[in-house]
């Protein structure tokens, strides 16, 4: 013999679903600025990394041209041989992702790349983030 089944005997009850959903918010509101933090922690380890790119096709364009460094970054994308491309470079938060390179005496804290190509310059060769503000370890770009 079936027996029938109440009506609402079954389900849940309007408190357990507002529980629920504030449980929800409780979570998505810790998780959400972890996210973020992670995203823009990676962004700053993707400048690191084209920073060290950089530097490194500067190393060899160095040795290949006999103490010489290039009159601009633009130099080392010349048929691919050092970089296919200047490579972004990303200041969260601060500027917006750019591959633009100015000579180091037009930094201007604008994004992109800063790069030193005076002559006679003691820092002839040099390559940084040209942004004055700090990363998520509060170390400024420049010092990079």
């Amino acid at each position: 013999m079936k027996k029938a089944k109440r009506f609402g005997a079954s389900g849940f009850t309007l408190i357990e679903l507002m529980i629920v959903v504030a449980i929800i918010g409780i979570l998505a509101a810790i998780a959400i600025p972890k996210f973020a933090e992670l995203i823009r922690k990676s962004s700053e380890g993707a400048s690191k990394g084209n920073l060290g790119a950089i530097r490194s096709a500067l190393s060899i364009y160095y040795g290949d041209m006999e103490g010489q460094y290039p009159t601009d970054l633009a130099s080392l994308t010349i048929a691919g041989k050092y970089l296919t491309a200047v490579p972004v470079a990303k200041a969260p938060n601060y500027h917006s992702d750019s591959s633009v390179v100015v000579p180091q005496t037009a930094s201007n804290d604008g994004g992109g790349w800063s790069y030193n190509n005076t002559v006679g310059n003691a820092n002839l060769g040099t390559v940084w983030v040209n942004c004055t503000h700090t990363d998520t370890k509060s170390s400024v770009w420049t010092m990079y």
